[in-house]
């Protein structure tokens, strides 16, 4: 069983890093001549044509709540990559955290809240930690809070993208390893670790579908089934039957958004790992390839694929967050 979740969160690590360079591309006839044919881990490209991180904009109110550090400086400038100082390999930064959740449980023995608050905001305003020159909305908005004084667990928002069931894989495997193993625990700590940062009600429901669709395939029933089974307001099997006759680019993009917004990114999740159940590399490939917010479409794509079918050794191997979790025999 822990080998299930191990694999979750290892691909949904994979899935994340194989997005990381071509992460927000949404016109992908950019990103094919920018990237060619993806079949591994590559490292980001600048200038990143498809860019919009120059509309972003956050100015910290204090010490507290300077989470740019160093890479301010790249704020307000077109073109450029929103990941541009990753290697191959490396994850994002929501990724990293949940990188950081995981060992955090493991050293500490449970699930803390207000623990992990802490390393979160420890981790944020250290110099370098995260090397990601773009840090998404909730992370302001949180920070934000924070340096006007409010407590940790008050600084959470209401935000509707999909980056916020990024940790969940991680927070399982975590979980699962000391001794929580019951769906109703695994869940009511999921919807507790999500309003942490997300006060909306569909990242909640997508976290908790998640963790519904895994406690499924650790009970032995396959994918598809699983995801039917616990994903009801999401997808029909038969609406996924009919889109998996078109190209992946037809579906996410056109039929579907390949953009953040819940609960539509969601269901775009789910029908890519209904479409590859069987291959984990050809869904993630996938994923990353249709553009979008891949990078937290994995989540749902490379943690359901991971736990179901195993990780190749080839993804294992050049995931440069593997050392760190001592994962590195973990394959399929």
């Amino acid at each position: 069983m822990n080998d299930l979740y191990k694999n979750a969160m290892l691909g949904a690590l994979s899935a994340d890093a194989v997005s990381m360079p071509v992460h927000w591309y949404y016109d992908t006839r950019a990103l094919d001549e920018d990237y060619g044919e993806i079949n591994g881990y590559v490292a980001p490209k600048n200038p990143h044509r498809d860019s919009i991180l120059w509309r972003s904009k956050y100015s910290a109110r204090n010490a507290r709540g300077d989470i740019l550090r160093e890479q301010s400086k790249h704020w307000g400038k077109r073109g450029v990559h929103y990941h541009q100082f990753l290697s191959a390999g490396g994850n994002t930064i929501n990724y990293k955290l949940g990188t950081e959740l995981y060992l955090q449980i493991l050293e500490q023995g449970s699930y803390d809240p207000d623990a992990w608050l802490n390393h979160y905001i420890e981790r944020m305003l250290q110099d370098g930690w995260h090397q990601d020159t773009y840090v998404e909305e909730y992370h302001r908005a949180f920070f934000d809070n924070y340096a006007q004084g409010k407590t940790p667990r008050e600084c959470g928002i209401n935000d509707i993208h999909i980056g916020g069931i990024s940790q969940i894989p991680s927070l399982l495997a975590a979980l699962t390893q000391t001794g929580v193993t019951d769906l109703g625990a695994q869940l009511v700590i999921v919807k507790t670790h999500i309003e942490l940062t997300h006060r909306n009600r569909h990242v909640v429901e997508a976290a908790q579908a998640l963790t519904s669709i895994l406690n499924a395939l650790r009970l032995g029933k396959n994918l598809r089934n699983s995801i039917e089974e616990n994903a009801k307001q999401w997808m029909t099997s038969g609406q996924f039957d009919t889109w998996s006759n078109f190209p992946d680019r037809t579906v996410v993009g056109r039929h579907l958004s390949s953009a953040c917004y819940l609960p539509e990114s969601f269901t775009a999740s789910l029908y890519l790992a209904w479409k590859y159940a069987e291959s984990f590399s050809d869904g993630i490939l996938a994923n990353a390839l249709c553009g979008g917010d891949n990078c937290h479409r994995g989540a749902v794509v490379g943690a359901l694929l991971g736990a179901s079918n195993g990780i190749e050794s080839q993804w294992i191997d050049g995931l440069g967050a593997s050392t760190q979790l001592n994962l590195n025999n973990t394959t399929s």
